[in-house]
């Protein structure tokens, strides 16, 4: 089970000084080439034992101060990340041979940001927020059903965002970013926040 990477390069000299430029553009081509659900990626965080987990999470947007997706802050994954915000993200694009690295903190979004968010979701989708006591223990599929029958009935018209939900933007520190080659000698190029901007290295493979 070997494939040998041929489809691309990245060069230091082709890619954007400013790393989220590249994260969008490389975004924007695994949507266009119709990879699915470009937008997924890998949450690793740590509990206070310092124990790993990581998850699927969908990222919902992006700018110039972080990539954003929204949770139960109530979850295991956000309990871990108010003990300890550091985190790391993984994007990984097979089809174009590609990977996205990000390191850095997580921090809550604005209240404004997440109940514009939610005021797009799908009602159904903001039901079962309200509904899903999201990572907690349950005694049967039935009592989850029960629960989103009982918030069905409590919200007649508009549905609020739950107190406890909301976005959490990762704030980088570092992208690496991964294209395979052929031999294994894939390129590897990594941007680096300094205190004057970001700088970007080359990494062996």
């Amino acid at each position: 089970m070997r494939v040998d990477y041929r489809r691309a390069a990245l060069s230091e000299h082709e890619s954007a000084k400013d790393p989220f430029e590249q994260f969008t553009r490389w975004l924007d081509e695994a949507i266009a080439a119709c990879v699915p659900e470009p937008n997924a990626m890998s949450l690793a965080t740590v509990d206070a034992a310092g124990a790993p987990s990581s998850r699927i999470v969908l990222l919902k947007s992006v700018d110039a101060r972080g990539l954003v997706f929204h949770t139960n802050y109530d979850s295991r994954k956000g309990r871990e990340l108010e003990a300890n915000p550091r985190v790391a993200l993984l994007f990984f694009w097979p089809e174009l041979e590609r990977q996205v690295r990000v390191t850095g903190r997580a921090e809550h979004a604005s209240a404004a940001e997440s109940d514009a968010y939610f005021a797009q979701r799908p009602r159904e989708s903001q039901l079962g927020a309200w509904a899903s006591p999201q990572s907690a223990k349950i005694a049967s599929r039935d009592v989850l059903e029960a629960r989103l029958a009982e918030v069905r009935a409590r919200f007649a018209g508009t549905v609020e965002r739950p107190p406890r939900w909301g976005g959490v933007r990762v704030v980088p520190a570092r992208f690496e970013f991964w294209q395979g080659r052929a031999s294994r000698l894939h390129d590897r190029l990594q941007w680096t926040r300094e205190a004057d901007g970001w700088h970007i290295a080359r990494l062996a493979p």
